[in-house]
């Protein structure tokens, strides 16, 4: 248990006011997970909901509420949350439950609006609360307040910092501070700052962060060069700092407005959206250049379709964001058991009598269906003494080590049967005493591997471990966007998905970026009619995700030496308007 974590009995509780940061996820510490790993009720509002609910626990209450005008520093809601956030309370101001689970339960929450009596009243019965706010709770306007409030009802409270959006923002949007020259810094809140404080940050040369929204910066800067600053002082300013929506202007204090309107964000119904500006020579242009790192991903903000299962997409999917892609999963098979297991009992009870020399894995979902056979029998990695084990490639060898076993071969080097086939013994009679291999697989999977271990001398005994049905098609605006060029590029990981996605959702845009694993996947691509852009150097998922961040960063590079804007693929399509994707 952490040091600073309070316990919680049954006729006390305790709040934890905790800090989401900025926006991106990962900068959550790891005292807010471990917090809202043990929250049995948690309060936010929307925005701040779609950071912090993935880490909290099955079951967890969750009150998606509003404490008053949205904060300067908080990320912008969209459209949907705002519709959320006007559904949240009824006629009488009752706040409205969800549940991250789905599962139906409450916390006895009182009928009140104000999330101060929302956390006081949940913790006086016993409940772990997490109140979490955007940024950093110091920074927020209403969470001292709620602090005061638990204080005066005797209720336990602790504070868990995060990062502040007026420090967080401008590092991502590689704007410096401070450097080795040192200056002052301020940080002012346009929405509530006097004449007195735009005078004396007027007066300094030092840097101002200003918390501002598209539709006031501009007057902002004003009041700064009305208070002494010089009309050519660099400014910067960042929207939806932190995400993959992050965009940064450049501009001067003199300039901005009109910056704004060239770029065609002013004026604008999202013209509330808030900013961060940071003001002073060191947010120039030319140290943003080299210091932008992370709008300079090679796929920033791309929206990158994953025809794969969840389970099958993680790993991808965080490669994905590592390049500042926005991925989005979806399934185009589904896992069945066979037809008639009986097959599949056979072969699990002759593992465990001896039977084989050898069993040999494919795919993750081999593992996974024999896997759920041993827990049927009760039977656990242990059942594997004896026996050699094969995987075709990584991500099924840490399948196994998460089942606790630990592969003897895994191919040295193309990931595939073939791969698979080269570096596998032929059968010796002298140093085998079993000849046989179990091979658990798909209904659907080739005869490469089973025809070349025949050839080396060995017995196959090859079982339909699963069957691979087409999966229900996806939600109708996934494929509108599919369709209509919403997605910026789509990782074929092999022929199937070609022909599933394509059956189930409809043929992917003309302007997507087709990336395939392998000749195989492409040449199905092609017979679809769609155009290859992208193929891996070797048949792994990795490296395909590698590929297209090479051909995104590539296509950056020319943009950029032709003087072009850089764009994302999506927005070259006929009509195409700038998508707010999410983080």
């Amino acid at each position: 248990m952490s040091p600073t974590t309070l316990s919680a009995g049954p006729d006390h509780g305790h709040v934890t006011f905790l800090g989401a940061g900025p926006g991106d996820p990962g900068l959550l510490t790891l005292r807010a997970v471990e917090a809202l790993a043990n929250a049995d009720v948690l309060v936010a509002e929307h925005d701040v909901l779609d950071v912090v609910r993935a880490h909290a626990r099955p079951g967890v209450a969750v009150l998606d509420t509003d404490t008053g005008p949205p904060s300067p520093v908080a990320a912008a809601p969209s459209a949907s949350s705002a519709a959320t956030s006007a559904d949240t309370f009824s006629g009488t101001g009752t706040p409205q439950l969800t549940v991250v689970d789905g599962a139906s339960t409450t916390v006895g929450a009182p009928a009140v609006r104000d999330a101060a009596h929302l956390v006081t009243e949940a913790a006086r019965g016993g409940k772990r609360v997490v109140r979490a706010v955007s940024g950093d709770p110091g920074l927020d306007t209403y969470a001292t307040g709620e602090m005061l409030a638990c204080a005066a009802a005797g209720v336990p409270f602790e504070v868990v910092p995060g990062v502040a959006a007026a420090v967080g923002v401008p590092a991502y949007a590689g704007v410096p501070l401070r450097d080795a020259q040192g200056a002052d810094v301020r940080f002012v809140d346009a929405r509530t700052a006097s004449e007195r404080c735009w005078t004396e940050v007027g007066a300094s040369d030092g840097t101002v962060v200003v918390s501002a929204t598209l539709e006031t910066v501009a007057a902002a800067a004003g009041e700064l060069v009305a208070a002494g600053r010089k009309p050519d002082t660099p400014l910067t300013v960042t929207v939806a700092g932190t995400t993959t929506r992050q965009r940064t202007w450049t501009a001067t204090l003199g300039t901005i407005a009109q910056v704004l309107k060239q770029a065609k964000v002013l004026p604008s119904p999202e013209g509330g959206r808030p900013v961060i500006a940071v003001v002073g020579e060191r947010s120039a242009a030319a140290q943003r250049d080299q210091l932008s790192w992370f709008e300079s991903k090679p796929l920033f903000g791309w929206r990158v379709l994953v025809p794969r299962t969840k389970e099958q997409a993680a790993s991808l999917s965080d490669q994905l964001r590592s390049y500042g892609a926005v991925p989005h999963e979806v399934p185009t098979i589904a896992v069945e058991p066979p037809r008639t297991p009986q097959q599949m009992e056979r072969a699990v009870k002759g593992l465990v009598t001896g039977r084989y020399e050898w069993i040999a894995f494919t795919s993750v979902n081999a593992v996974k269906a024999v896997r759920e056979k041993f827990e049927e029998y009760g039977l656990d990695a242990r059942a594997f003494a004896g026996i050699k084990v094969a995987a075709v490639g990584e991500q099924t060898a840490r399948a196994l080590v998460a089942f606790g076993v630990k592969p003897d071969l895994v191919p040295s080097g193309e990931q595939s049967a073939a791969g698979l086939l080269e570096d596998w013994p032929p059968y010796d009679p002298v140093f085998d005493p079993i000849d046989r291999v179990f091979l658990p697989r798909a209904d659907i999977a080739t005869e490469t591997l089973v025809a070349g271990l025949i050839e080396l001398g060995w017995e196959v005994d090859d079982v339909t471990a699963y069957r691979t049905v087409r999966a229900s098609p996806p939600p109708a605006e996934t494929r509108e966007a599919i369709k209509g060029g919403g997605f910026d590029a789509v990782l074929f990981t092999s022929s199937s998905t070609v022909r599933n996605l394509v059956g189930i959702a409809g043929k992917p845009h003309n302007v997507t970026v087709i990336a395939c694993i392998g000749p195989a996947t492409a040449k199905t691509a092609e017979e679809h009619g769609l155009r290859v852009d992208v193929m891996a150097p070797e048949p792994s998922v990795h490296k395909l995700a590698e590929a297209l961040a090479d051909f995104g960063l590539r296509r950056r590079a020319a943009a950029l030496e032709a003087g072009d804007p850089v764009t994302r693929p999506s927005e070259r399509r006929p009509g195409a308007r700038r998508r707010r994707n999410t983080t």
